[in-house]
């Protein structure tokens, strides 16, 4: 017998005991959604029995799960003692089980699964609808439940269709939109960058943060990437790309290797305001930034020197006219595959966009000076490669569709912290 034990939690995380079939809860970042789930779950297994699956559309290793997310809160909730956790899974009280897969990949292993009590899938947003078909029938206990937990895209995404589509979510749901507000605990990091979105973009603030749908879809710039978790090779060809930060706009570090026609994008680092004597600390979370050559945007010189002397080996990236067209062709040129940490370079690349006409709709020859920042890193990161081999034409990449007017996102969300309940356990 253990001592109790208390957590704090955001009052909206009472429904993740409501005992019903479907428990689906969507946000932009920062909610805290995917954290209160997983204490919700360690806590029920640790007073009950339950076999939960956690699953993702993809899991090429156990690296991708949430089995970290869960470790950390098996922690924080003070109950180490109490629960096993092995490469693979997780062994608790009451012969409680936590496995990880794949949907994707291991849907036969996962229909195989006895006994599970309970399934949570993250990042719900990329599941298929094959998957999902595959998944509900198999979760099919007394009294089972699916935990669902994404941040949307499309309206048409399986998960959104499903929720929130015309025909309603299924029966026995609870349905539960968040925002930053809804988080009493949000990061003071995180919240700088909100604040930035929040003032300069309020198309991006309102889909990342406030977890709205993608809007210009038609749009977007890049169409030729995705999101997935892999290994970068030991003997990788890196090229870094950095852009300053002006007053609070965002410093920015990213590094890519190429294999083939496949470009991969697998570190970055991003800070708004980030002073100049802050800038070595902040470039020193990426994996071998100072023994690569960084190429970096040539507009701030002085800042460029202060590096060199820092111990980096930076270049001035060399711009002029179409330099920016043209190094957005090259990045349409490849299959672009980023990693699951590097959130600012999928976030531009689900966001940057040709401009629009705002009186007709359509789409224009032009690229949109906004959530750039990270894509002008990657431009100038391959600068060379692409100098190299020539000069790749713009105008094949350039969209020749139109699209309706869209309404901008309401500006400005309610701050204001909610109470923070303390759940007694008594075990």
């Amino acid at each position: 017998m253990t001592s109790a034990v208390s957590v704090n939690l955001p009052e909206w995380a009472a429904i993740l005991w409501e005992p019903k079939r479907h428990i689906a809860v969507f946000s932009g970042r920062g909610a805290g959604k995917s954290r209160s789930i997983a204490t919700a779950l360690v806590l029920q297994a640790a007073t009950s029995h339950r076999r939960v699956l956690c699953a993702r559309e993809t899991q090429r290793s156990i690296r991708d799960s949430v089995k970290r997310l869960l470790d950390d809160e098996i922690e924080r909730c003070g109950l180490t003692s109490a629960f096993v956790s092995t490469d693979n899974e997780i062994r608790g009280p009451n012969d409680s089980l936590f496995v990880f897969a794949g949907l994707r990949s291991n849907i036969a292993s996962v229909k195989s699964l006895e006994g599970i009590t309970d399934a949570w899938v993250e990042e719900a947003s990329t599941v298929s609808k094959s998957s999902i078909e595959t998944l509900v029938p198999t979760i099919r206990g007394p009294g089972s439940r699916l935990f669902w937990s994404w941040n949307p895209g499309l309206p048409t995404d399986p998960v959104d269709a499903m929720f929130r589509g015309p025909n309603g979510p299924p029966p026995n749901t609870i349905l539960r939109g968040l925002t930053p507000a809804d988080n009493p605990w949000f990061p003071e990091e995180l919240k700088v960058e909100l604040e930035y979105d929040q003032t300069r973009d309020p198309e991006k603030y309102a889909h990342i943060w406030l977890g709205e749908y993608r809007r210009n879809s038609e749009a977007r710039v890049f169409r030729n990437w995705r999101v997935e978790a892999f290994d970068t090779p030991a003997d990788a060809q890196f090229y870094f790309g950095a852009d300053w930060g002006y007053s609070v706009d965002p410093t920015t570090l990213v590094r890519m290797w190429i294999d083939g026609r496949t470009l991969y994008i697998d570190h970055e680092a991003y800070k708004v305001g980030c002073e100049i004597d802050a800038t070595p600390a902040l470039f020193d979370t990426v994996p071998g930034s100072r023994s690569w050559v960084i190429r970096a945007d040539s507009a701030r010189p002085e800042t460029i020197s202060f590096m060199q002397r820092s111990g980096f080996r930076i270049q001035p990236a060399a711009k002029g006219a179409g330099s920016v067209e043209d190094g957005v062709a090259f990045l349409q040129s490849y299959d672009i595959v980023a990693h699951p940490r590097c959130q600012h370079v999928i976030d531009e690349l689900t966001l940057y966009t040709w401009k629009t006409d705002p009186l007709t709709g359509d789409v224009l020859p032009a690229l949109a000076d906004k959530d750039n920042h990270m894509i002008d890193s990657a431009r100038y990161a391959l600068e060379g490669v692409r100098r190299g081999l020539g000069r790749v034409d713009i105008a094949a990449a350039t969209p020749r569709i139109t699209m309706p007017t869209v309404a901008r996102a309401p500006s400005g969300a309610g701050w204001g912290g909610v109470p923070m309940p303390r759940m007694e356990l008594g075990h």
